[in-house]
């Protein structure tokens, strides 16, 4: 097992207000072990985020999601996602994927720093809240083969 790595960064508000800061997390292996929140995810939430088509989620990925016409193929199905990895697992590739596969075309939903090809308009923020991504981590951990 590696050692944790602590990762955090400002977050710069738009227009020019005061910055406020993600919230730090380890990374330990292939996992973020730890919540981004103190309250679990709400997995009613975490599954509107994930069939919304403006969170991306299933532009990409495939799923039981019957009421989704369109549904990407670029990606794994995320059926039985709560069988084949841990929260922590989920966590680390919904935070940042790229740490697991560099070349990967998932975006690094709650990381700021260092990416190239950002919209002006989400250049500094993390496109997904630490609530969302334990929202998607808590829906994810109930589908089960």
């Amino acid at each position: 097992m590696s050692a944790p790595i602590l990762v955090g960064a400002l977050l710069a508000l738009p227009g020019g207000t005061a910055a406020q800061e993600l919230r730090s997390y380890s990374v330990v292996g292939d996992a973020i072990p730890e919540p981004l929140t103190n309250a679990r995810g709400d997995a009613a939430r975490g599954r509107a985020l994930v069939v919304e088509r403006s969170s991306t989620c299933i532009l990409c990925h495939s799923g039981p999601f019957p009421e989704q016409k369109f549904q990407g193929d670029l990606a794994p199905d995320l059926a039985g996602s709560g069988s084949r990895s841990s929260e922590g697992q989920l966590r680390l590739r919904l935070v940042d994927a790229s740490r697991l596969n560099a070349a990967t075309i998932m975006p690094s939903y709650y990381r700021v720093d260092g990416l190239d090809r950002v919209g002006t308009l989400w250049r500094g923020k993390p496109i997904l809240s630490a609530e969302q991504i334990e929202d998607i981590v808590a829906y994810l951990m109930t589908l089960r083969e």
